[in-house]
């Protein structure tokens, strides 16, 4: 089971992610330049956070037109399964592989600080070694996290199971002082309708281990092997 990283100019946690894949699980990774197409051998995708292309014009806007992007989106269309983090979600939300929209955060400053999330599904290959209501710390590093899409789009969220996390308390309870960014209906990582594309604002590689005070990060991580691990029996 191979996984790569994309690597845009302006990525600054595609090492973080390669070492919690390479050392942290023990599963075979490799970097993929942002001006490559070749996915050859690759069974997930991770589009790291950080501020591709410096996030000029739009988060994510310039980075959705890298030639790596028409290899992501055929990957995705197949069914192969793909993570984007932060920037990787803002970027997977421009190609029009996620629907809606990012804004600003409400405080209008950049937001780095742990959070809740509430696990709304297990039912996909991000989530299934986790629980229904389970509560998981992860941190969040943006300016741009603030999640928007209209009535009709959130009820198809909804209606599809799509709508994977929620920022809550630590008790699980969801309320605005728990939410960071203003993001509707406190929305923090929501799937594409098959459910094998995945964007998620808060940081899993950033709580893999121990002692950096959560390893609820690494549920994720563990789950995409699990799927993957089935899908090869």
């Amino acid at each position: 089971m191979k996984f790569g990283v994309v690597v845009f100019p302006g990525s600054n946690c595609d090492a973080d992610c390669h070492y919690v894949v390479g050392d942290v699980l023990g599963q075979p990774v490799e970097y993929i330049w942002h001006e490559s197409q070749d996915l050859a051998g690759v069974d997930s995708l991770i589009l790291p956070g950080g501020f591709s292309y410096g996030d000029y014009l739009r988060t994510g806007a310039i980075a959705r037109f890298s030639p790596v992007m028409r290899a992501v989106e055929t990957f995705a269309r197949r069914g192969g399964l793909v993570l984007g983090i932060c920037n990787g979600f803002q970027i997977l939300l421009e190609a029009g592989l996620l629907p809606g929209a990012m804004r600003r955060n409400e405080s209008l400053h950049f937001q780095c600080q742990d959070t809740h999330i509430r696990v709304e599904s297990v039912a996909t290959p991000f989530s299934s070694r986790t629980r229904v209501g389970q509560v998981l710390k992860i941190p969040i590093a943006h300016s741009d996290g603030n999640y928007y899409a209209d009535e009709g789009t959130l009820r198809e969220l909804e209606e599809g199971g799509q709508i994977l996390f929620r920022y809550c308390d630590s008790q699980g309870r969801v309320t605005a002082a728990a939410n960071p960014n203003g993001s509707v209906d406190s929305i923090a990582g929501i799937t594409n309708r098959q459910g094998n594309v995945l964007g998620m604002m808060p940081h899993p590689e950033r709580a893999a281990e121990a002692q950096l005070g959560s390893e609820d990060g690494r549920l994720i991580f563990e789950s995409i092997l699990a799927y993957l691990a089935g899908k090869s029996v």
